[in-house]
């Protein structure tokens, strides 16, 4: 089936990795765009209380060249996932789903009035030309130290089910946010337990004080095995100072766990369409 058919089916979800936990994700006629970060190379982005990490990657795309957009998902409020590129250029009028936190914030402070705060389990659906979305929060944990989680901004995952308006999934593409492991996640493997795609944040993001905040390779392979999905896309990882955990390490542990044919190998910059049938293979371009 060719690219174009693909596209106005719906039979495939088409992902351009864009940088960081940036990813746009168009399925039929369906664009959203998550955790916006068009800082480019050399800039800083700002992590609260003072902190400053620096990019070491350029965005693949820039936030004047993003196509029109039906929603951005947006995990959490930091200067790596949501920059002052992303506030002063993305168009107002795009309804954001996010955490009630930061769409408080959003809408408040920043002006983009169609934010909407989810909370856990709740879902919200999107509809264009015959074909929907509906996007579930989902529980996630920045930091497993208490006292830091107060520090941190509330973060989500979220589930995104994709096919025809009014009809069942046909994709299911599960994104972690940046988390950390622990039972809580559990939940999402009983009540989906067919994820098709894992797009995990990754990279070890390590504080001051030695507290990692975000996944390393080894938490990345075991959130894999605890979910089970078809395939995984590994994200977040090398874009910024702060990240200690590189892309080897999250392929070294799903390898020796049995999960590495699973992986979705699309780097920076780089495309990949998954289609829907189970047990077709994506193709990177």
């Amino acid at each position: 089936m060719s690219q174009s058919t693909d596209h106005r089916t719906g039979d495939a979800l088409d992902i351009h990795f864009v940088g960081n936990a940036t990813v746009l994700l168009s399925y039929g006629p369906l664009t959203l765009l998550t955790d916006p970060n068009f800082l480019h190379r050399g800039q800083y982005a700002y992590l609260g209380y003072g902190l400053l990490s620096r990019r070491l990657t350029e965005p693949a795309l820039d936030v004047h060249d993003a196509p029109r957009l039906d929603a951005v998902v947006l995990s959490h409020l930091h200067g790596d996932h949501w920059d002052r590129r992303a506030r002063r250029h993305l168009d107002h009028t795009v309804p954001i789903l996010t955490t009630p936190h930061a769409a408080r914030r959003l809408r408040a402070v920043h002006g983009f009035h169609r934010t909407a705060g989810l909370r856990t389990w709740k879902a919200l659906t999107l509809q264009r030309d015959g074909v929907q979305v509906t996007v579930t929060a989902l529980p996630g944990r920045h930091a497993g130290h208490a006292m830091l989680r107060m520090l941190l901004p509330p973060v989500m995952g979220s589930m995104l089910e994709f096919g025809p308006a009014g009809g069942p999934a046909r994709m299911r593409l599960y994104i972690s946010g940046d988390t950390l492991v622990y039972d809580g996640l559990q939940e999402i493997a009983d009540r989906f337990p067919a994820a098709d795609l894992a797009v995990l944040h990754l990279g070890g993001t390590r504080l001051p004080g030695g507290f990692v905040v975000t996944m390393d390779g080894t938490q990345g392979a075991e959130l894999a095995r605890r979910l089970d999905p078809r395939l995984v896309l590994p994200v977040h990882y090398g874009d910024y100072t702060v990240m200690r955990s590189p892309l080897s390490a999250f392929v070294a542990e799903a390898d020796a766990i049995g999960l590495g044919d699973r992986i979705v190998h699309c780097g920076h910059g780089q495309h990949a369409r998954v289609p829907c049938a189970p047990g077709a293979a994506p193709e990177i371009y």
